[in-house]
């Protein structure tokens, strides 16, 4: 069937003029003004003057635990360890007595008082039930008593308080995830991705690994069918790239971790922590583990990719490159578009090799927009000086570095139009971009982000994906607001996967 649909705002680079679009199957056959329309259209329908874009692209979520907290207890609103205590009290009333409470999204940075409930204050907000509390960077977490196991006491990043990090956070995390069903499961991650789907995306990137998600969970998260936004695997295992394949990533990218985060103190960095205990945070891998598992990946002809947020970790990374490029060759290692996931703190040689080996930078916007400026977590952390260089999208972009925009779900939200705005409002005033290239990379960049070269923009020929906003602004002009419109309708190759 061709549907015609004419009266709106086009964005596309083929005809600025653009006003009308010819959807034949998959395809878009043609776009341009009203008059010139083709009368071959099977259907016809009236913009009415709507604001027609190439679908979002989130390069990197979390299905399940993003599903999980939009129908469960979200605790981004919190603003003390009592509202987090509150909170958990009233979770628990609904709860079966063997049950455990999940939770997800406080950031202690943010409070007056940044004291956090202690395991005991759990166990009573509780009921005596197993508790789980992700931070917002999922990199740490609160738990009650009944997880503080002995498995979880001999692991690195142990307190007795029951706020833990590295190793004896993923224990933990992975008992609490135990009791989740398979069919809650998939029912969560349907959930996250109907959400995506009503916010214009068409695509995510699924960062799942050892200590993010189980094989089940992201198996299952590639497989909800034609309804539901694309989901591109990204299994981040070390040297794990015939085993990516088998599972259905499209690489063995992702949530590879060379370090923590830097809201946990984990990310790992070369100058000490402002604050806490003023370590270096942790490093996961060094570059001779990093080189091996890319020489891995371009063997087998996968992506490879790494979650590294601190400078040291990024350093180590790069370095890990250097070392697969003597293996392999720079051209071939160029040629896998592999990966680094946040890249928030570097300097200028750090992008030069970035640019080198041909990396893409899967990058979050909204942690700037959270996180940064003189006051922010960022500031905590690190100190003002060495914060406003955290997060640099325009230095990336102005030196033609590969980006790709993404949430990170549930560590902020799916948030498409916020995630561009972030990028042009970001607090420091010289990593700001404009809205073609920050929409550019949350739209074609994430398609690019997974090799797939000929999607993210409308195009005659070129895919049929695209959302119909509801607004008569043009792009800049939705950027310069603080409202995001509401998607009409989302269509994935032709195919609409919402319809408000």
């Amino acid at each position: 069937m061709k549907t015609l649909f004419r009266g709106g705002r086009v964005l596309t680079p083929a005809d600025p003029s653009a006003t009308a679009l010819l959807v034949d199957g998959d395809r878009i056959a043609w776009l341009g003004p009203d008059a010139d329309a083709p009368a071959s259209a099977d259907r016809t329908v009236d913009l009415g003057g709507a604001l027609v874009t190439p679908a979002f692209v989130d390069a990197h979520v979390h299905t399940t635990a993003t599903g999980l907290t939009l129908q469960g207890l979200n605790l981004a609103g919190a603003r003390s360890a009592g509202d987090v205590l509150d909170a958990v009290a009233r979770h628990a009333e609904g709860l079966s007595p063997d049950a455990v409470v999940i939770g997800h999204g406080w950031d202690e940075s943010g409070w007056a008082d940044q004291a956090t409930p202690t395991a005991a204050e759990l166990d009573r907000a509780g009921g005596g039930r197993a508790v789980y509390l992700s931070r917002a960077c999922v990199h740490a977490a609160l738990v009650s008593t009944p997880l503080l196991t002995g498995a979880a006491r001999a692991a690195p990043g142990y307190d007795e308080s029951g706020w833990l990090r590295r190793d004896a956070h993923h224990v933990v995390r992975e008992a609490a995830f135990a009791g989740v069903t398979g069919a809650q499961v998939r029912d969560a991650q349907r959930t996250a991705l109907r959400r995506a789907a009503a916010l214009g995306v068409a695509a995510v990137h699924e960062c799942g690994g050892p200590g993010t998600s189980g094989e089940e969970d992201f198996t299952a998260a590639l497989s909800h069918g034609p309804d539901f936004p694309e989901v591109y695997g990204l299994w981040g295992e070390p040297n794990a790239a015939a085993k990516a394949r088998q599972l259905g990533a499209r690489g063995a990218a992702g949530d590879l971790y060379a370090d923590g985060a830097l809201g946990a103190r984990t990310a790992h960095v070369g100058d000490a922590y402002a604050d806490g205990e003023r370590g270096h945070g942790h490093g996961y891998l060094t570059a001779a583990q990093v080189a091996e598992h890319l020489v891995d990946c371009v063997r087998h002809r996968m992506q490879g990719g790494f979650h590294a947020i601190g400078d040291r970790a990024i350093a180590t990374v790069l370095d890990g490159f250097a070392g697969a490029a003597r293996v392999v060759g720079v051209d071939r290692l160029r040629a896998g578009r592999h990966r680094i996931e946040h890249a928030e703190l570097l300097d200028k040689r750090m992008i030069a090799r970035l640019v080198e080996f041909g990396v893409v930078a899967s990058v979050q916007p909204a942690f700037d927009r959270l996180w940064g400026g003189e006051h922010g977590m960022y500031a905590q952390r690190l100190g003002a000086a060495r914060a406003v260089a955290a997060n640099p999208i325009a230095s990336l972009a102005g030196v033609g570095v590969m980006l790709a925009f993404g949430s990170d779900s549930p560590v902020t939200d799916l948030d498409p139009w916020g995630t561009c705005r972030a990028a042009l409002r970001h607090h420091n005033p010289v990593q700001r971009i404009g809205a073609r290239a920050a929409f550019a990379a949350h739209s074609r960049g994430g398609w690019r982000a997974v090799g797939i070269d000929d999607e993210g923009v409308l195009n005659p020929g070129w895919s049929a994906t695209f959302v119909v906003w509801d607004t008569r602004a043009d792009l800049a002009g939705v950027l310069a607001g603080d409202e995001s419109p509401a998607a009409r309708v989302t269509v994935l190759r032709g195919r609409a996967i919402h319809t408000a």
